[in-house]
């Protein structure tokens, strides 16, 4: 049963029956092998999520119009085992729903029980960002390391519906196994000599399904804007590159996670960005369906306003409904 760990995300005042975007946090990080702190990254990006204004002028759209539900934070597991049995269980009947996830991590090993609970009869493929290759079989006698997740996903959707992009850091081994398994690879280098919307919409061609899911290492951003993360790696994604990765997949976009934002590094920039790009793919997708615009007159909260009325503690237990 997920708790209330608010602030609630920013603009989440619908109920869970009503949304069709849910908020979940996951506060885990032991397989984290170099800084940890992601376990605190869920709280930490719903608190950043209140800078911004509700209006996003790109898209002409409020968020306080768009039907958005925080569900609070999964347990905090003791295994990664335990995790993934947690987070399938949490996202079975969200996904059975028809809703659009938006996970907030936690260790990237946080990702692959998401997509275990997804229904194996729907065309899905996955989007991986990451600046690293995470194909291991294992990493420290754990195939549930965060340095295995490319290759679980692989083995549980299959090499056709994974592709990596922006990697830039792998091990001779994981080079090997992938280079025989198949999983297609966009390095970092081919956003700079090709750009961002070129490469993804060749990856979104490559994927070839119905319906994208995007799991979001938040160093594959480089880490001169995006520092505050479990391994940072030089030479990476801007921003505004993902920001174009999420616009390119909206059409077929059913769901995202943002993993490894590690705040005991941080100033508040990482969580900051990772917050406005869980925000952008909830605009995006809401625009590209023709989602409800701005009621024209109405009197907006301004952004404090929104902060006192809206991001009250509360310590309350919430469980999602039958």
């Amino acid at each position: 049963m997920p708790s209330t760990q608010l602030p609630l995300f920013a603009d989440a005042r619908a109920s869970y029956r009503e949304a069709r975007y849910i908020i979940l946090g996951i506060p885990f990080d032991r397989t984290t092998s170099f800084r940890p702190g992601a376990r605190f990254a869920p709280d930490v990006v719903r608190q950043q999520s209140w800078n911004f204004e509700s209006y996003n002028y790109e898209t002409d759209l409020d968020l306080s119009d768009v039907p958005i539900h925080d569900l609070g934070n999964s347990e905090e597991f003791g295994s990664a085992e335990e995790m993934a049995e947690g987070v399938r269980e949490l996202l079975t009947p969200i996904w059975r729903a028809g809703k659009f996830p938006i996970t907030l991590g936690g260790d990237h090993s946080c990702s692959v029980p998401v997509l275990e609970a997804v229904d194996r009869s729907r065309s899905l493929g996955v989007l991986y960002l990451d600046a690293h290759l995470d194909f291991r079989d294992h990493y420290l006698n754990d195939r549930r390391s965060h340095a295995c997740s490319a290759r679980r996903m692989v083995e549980l959707l299959g090499a056709d519906r994974v592709v990596h992009l922006g990697v830039r850091s792998m091990s001779q081994d994981e080079k090997r196994d992938n280079d025989r398994l198949g999983m297609r690879v966009h390095p970092s280098d081919a956003f700079r000599e090709r750009g961002a919307r070129a490469v993804a919409d060749l990856a979104l061609q490559e994927l070839g399904t119905k319906e994208v899911y995007i799991t979001l290492d938040i160093d594959v951003v480089d880490p001169s804007f995006a520092p505050a993360t479990g391994t940072p790696e030089p030479f990476g994604l801007n921003p505004v590159d993902v920001k174009t990765i999420i616009g390119a997949a909206a059409d077929r976009l059913v769901g995202i996670d943002i993993m490894e934002v590690s705040p005991p590094w941080d100033h508040g920039n990482t969580a900051l960005l990772a917050a406005r790009l869980a925000r952008e793919a909830i605009l995006r997708v809401e625009h590209r369906r023709g989602g409800a615009r701005p009621r024209r007159g109405a009197v907006r909260a301004s952004r404090a306003q929104r902060i006192r009325t809206d991001s009250r503690l509360d310590g309350a237990r919430v469980s999602i409904p039958k």
